[in-house]
């Protein structure tokens, strides 16, 4: 599971879980960000047995990425935003940064926010003349 939140910078912080798996002790997640490397980043074992890893990555491109367990399986993950064919005859998934997630209203009423439609006027607060 991929969970996206932006960044100051042109950064994009990524949070990559892993649901738990039956006689693992160990997961690495493993792709373009740290040359495939099987020890750069490691998953944590989160106390419901899930795995889970926080990179902060670079907008504006998009990452192949595969998940790898201690006994040797690969795994890919099911919120990838797409997958590629690799070398090896399987896919890779892939996370996708160059699409920009639509900036959240600020200060929006409720009103504003439910309806698409203005909220009420706020009032003034002018003195009252004596």
């Amino acid at each position: 599971m991929l969970h996206k939140r932006k960044r100051p910078r042109g950064k994009v912080r990524v949070t990559f879980a892993m649901p738990a798996l039956e006689g693992v002790t160990a997961v690495s997640l493993l792709g373009d960000f740290n040359d495939w490397s099987a020890t750069a980043t490691p998953l944590v074992r989160e106390a419901d047995g899930s795995w889970s890893a926080v990179l902060t990555l670079d907008a504006g491109r998009r990452y192949q990425f595969r998940y790898r367990d201690d006994r040797g399986e690969w795994h890919n993950d099911s919120a990838a935003d797409a997958y590629a064919p690799n070398e090896f005859g399987s896919d890779n998934s892939v996370l996708d940064l160059t699409v920009e997630a639509a900036p959240a209203a600020r200060n929006a009423s409720p009103a504003r926010a439910r309806s698409g439609r203005p909220g009420p006027r706020p009032r003034s607060r002018k003195a009252k003349k004596s």
